[in-house]
């Protein structure tokens, strides 16, 4: 609930901030700084070598736990330094980033994470998720409340970059007071570990970023820093489907490894029917609303600019919902230590993904990019599928997602009857059909699913605010 709590606020800042940016500065600075953060993320990548995830894993395990994270850290600074070293000596072949005057940000941004993300990972292998995104949640609002004057006093994005870097150090030293490990003399064979677990894990994680952020670098190499920002705005704007799913994985990560270790598959196979049902009761009906309010709500909130990324947004709509599988099924084969499977598949949706950018986007522009990451998703995600069977009983819980999909489809029938009879012809008016549209798919799915009911209303009364819940449902 904590997580769910930081990724509804989350998402809730991210959407405000960008809607005061987007109109601010316009989509093209939006866009370089888009391509900085896409640059960020795969050298970041780079730079934690995969032993993040490995330290995540060996911690969790309750075993060595402060040699484990001691190790971590040493590889993570060598490697940081490393790679700084190495993008000073090709500076010139990253143009874009100097032009914009944010290759410096991405050196300080390395050097600064390069810190707060062992802090990260040694809390997140301890298991206190809550206290890990609650930080996240904290270095986002820093991370606004920096980058808004910034922006108002004309930094544009140098000031959108300096407000990411004061939320992270903000965050770390939040953090770190929660930081139970030490440093201790570590051997060989600790980091001996972490690199047979990273190796594949890193790799896996690549392909990961390839679909988050390869599109991103291909549009700017192909198109230009406006489409950029149209279409990672776009793409923010589709993580409302994806907060609770979110939530979820982040927090079960730490469990499913440990499961694993003591051998309760039981609970593995139960947590992950539960964490997809719970996943798609909000990408589905999202999908349903952003196919009837899209057009208006891009409009209305970013600029008339950005409604043309209409129908990109209801393609990466339909992301959000495979992604749901293809996470969830990967992410269970690297806590389960089977990293090396999880590498194979993503290996093969990543050749594809690339292929299809290069070959989509000249073609048809940004909606090339969404079509190239949803194809190569559901190709992921159907690999995993198939790889996971192998070690763990799959089950989907199917009277559960068809509750989902029926109130999904009286929702979309009531929403696409209000926008009939009552024209969009202001942002009010558009709101006020997505509040009539949530609340009634929320109704309906506390009416048709008992289950969902049953432990929705449970979770309210555990956490004190069960006084809130409607007796009358």
């Amino acid at each position: 609930m904590v997580s769910l709590f930081w990724q509804i606020a989350l998402t809730a800042i991210g959407f405000l901030s960008t809607i005061y940016f987007a109109r601010t500065v316009g989509a093209s600075i939006l866009g370089s700084y888009y391509l900085f953060l896409a640059y960020y993320g795969i050298i970041g990548m780079v730079t934690d070598g995969g032993f993040g995830g490995a330290a995540v894993k060996r911690i969790s395990e309750g075993e060595e736990s402060n040699a484990y994270f001691s190790a971590y850290f040493a590889l993570r600074v060598v490697f940081t330094i490393t790679g700084v070293l190495i993008l000073l000596a090709l500076k010139d072949y990253f143009a874009d980033l100097t032009d914009s005057g944010m290759f410096v940000w991405l050196l300080i941004s390395l050097l600064v994470s390069m810190i707060a993300g062992p802090i990260s990972s040694g809390v997140a292998g301890k298991g206190k998720m809550g206290i890990r995104n609650t930080c996240e949640g904290i270095s986002n609002i820093l991370r606004v409340i920096f980058q808004v004057p910034a922006v108002y006093l004309g930094y544009e994005t140098a000031g959108l970059a300096g407000g990411m870097v004061a939320g992270i150090i903000g965050a770390a030293i939040i953090e770190f007071r929660f930081f139970d490990l030490h440093f201790v003399r570590f051997k060989w064979d600790h980091i001996k570990s972490l690199f047979i677990f990273s190796f594949w894990l890193f790799l896996t994680s690549s392909g990961v970023l390839v679909f988050s952020q390869a599109d991103t670098i291909f549009i700017g190499y192909f198109m230009s820093n406006e489409d950029v920002g149209i279409y990672r705005v776009v793409f923010q704007f589709t993580a409302i489907a994806a907060f609770s799913s979110t939530a979820i994985r982040m927090t079960l990560w730490p469990r499913i490894s440990h499961w694993s270790k003591t051998n309760e598959i039981r609970l593995v196979e139960e947590s992950l029917s539960r964490a997809i049902s719970y996943s798609l009761i909000l990408a589905i009906p999202v999908f349903v609303g952003g196919v009837l309010l899209g057009d208006r709500l891009l409009g209305s909130f970013y600029g008339e600019d950005f409604a043309r990324g209409y129908h990109t947004l209801i393609i990466l709509l339909a992301v959000q919902i495979v992604n749901v599988f293809q996470y969830f099924f990967t992410m269970y084969l690297d806590a389960l230590d089977h990293p090396q499977e999880s590498f194979k598949v993503t290996a093969i949706g990543v050749g594809a993904n690339i292929l299809l950018n290069i070959l989509l986007i000249p073609l048809i522009g940004i909606n090339g990019a969404a079509i190239a990451t949803l194809a190569t998703m559901t190709l992921n995600a159907l690999l995993a599928w198939r790889v996971l069977s192998r070690y763990i009983t799959v089950r989907l819980e199917h009277q559960n997602l068809s509750n989902i999909m029926i109130s999904s489809i009286v929702m979309g029938v009531l929403v696409g009857g209000y926008r009939f009879f009552i024209p969009l012809s202001n942002i009010w008016v558009t709101i006020l059909a997505v509040v009539f549209g949530g609340m009634t798919y929320g109704l309906l799915i506390l009416k048709f699913d008992k289950k969902v009911y049953t432990e929705m209303r449970d979770i309210v009364e555990k956490i004190g605010i069960g006084f809130v819940w409607p007796g009358w449902l």
